[in-house]
């Protein structure tokens, strides 16, 4: 498995997009900027290039000329789409955390970057990976529609929740207001939504290997 992984890592992408973090993170330094587009990058970029790679390399067949398992090769696949997800995040954290010392006074119309906005984004993101997981695996070849669906499920989540947090008063004061710094209830936001983050991806991982299993050359 270890060996599957770093084949995926050094030939399935692109060391571009190692660095495709660090530039669109530095985007959460503009101020009162609509900072869920800095994530969805990933979704927009990173993943239809990988598998733009996977399909031009014919690394389906690649994967399956190898002794591998067709578990171990989900298995693979998705761990690097979960790494890559927390670089970006990891990574748009810290820029976050720069901004806020930047501009301390930030009047922010969109979601600042508070601790419970990263577990808004960790639930997009879970999203993200339900949706195009769960699709992709039928063929692990044909990537359009798994990409579609799954970039529009996360923009309504994130397009959703700014709506809500402009309309709603409290949703307001929590993320844009004085109750940016309650921590009491940012953190059980930013919790829940690793949780999510961690279960539909596990469901996604499932649903994928149970579809995989049916693919064949």
């Amino acid at each position: 498995m270890y060996n599957l992984l770093m084949k995926e890592l050094k030939l399935g992408v692109s060391p571009f997009f190692y660095i495709l973090p660090l530039l669109t993170g530095a985007l959460m330094l503009i101020p009162g900027w609509l900072y869920f587009i800095v994530l969805l990058y990933f979704c927009w970029i990173t993943v239809p290039n990988m598998c733009g790679t996977y399909k031009s390399q014919n690394d389906l067949l690649f994967s399956f000329m190898m002794p591998v398992t067709k578990k171990d090769i989900v298995k693979s696949k998705i761990a690097v789409i979960v790494i890559l997800e927390l670089l970006h995040i990891v990574i748009a954290v810290i820029f976050g955390i720069i901004n806020t010392h930047v501009y301390p006074n930030m009047n922010y119309y969109f979601f600042g970057p508070t601790v419970g906005f990263w577990g808004l984004g960790f639930i997009m993101l879970a999203i993200f990976n339900l949706i195009f997981i769960s699709m992709y695996f039928k063929t692990a070849y044909k990537y359009g529609a798994p990409i579609i669906a799954a970039i529009t499920g996360a923009m309504l989540f994130a397009g959703g929740s700014e709506w809500l947090g402009i309309k709603n008063s409290m949703l307001y004061d929590l993320f844009k207001g004085s109750g940016s710094d309650n921590l009491a209830i940012h953190l059980p936001i930013l919790f829940t939504g690793m949780a999510l983050f961690a279960v539909f991806t596990i469901i996604a991982y499932h649903i994928a290997i149970k579809q995989f299993k049916k693919v064949d050359i």
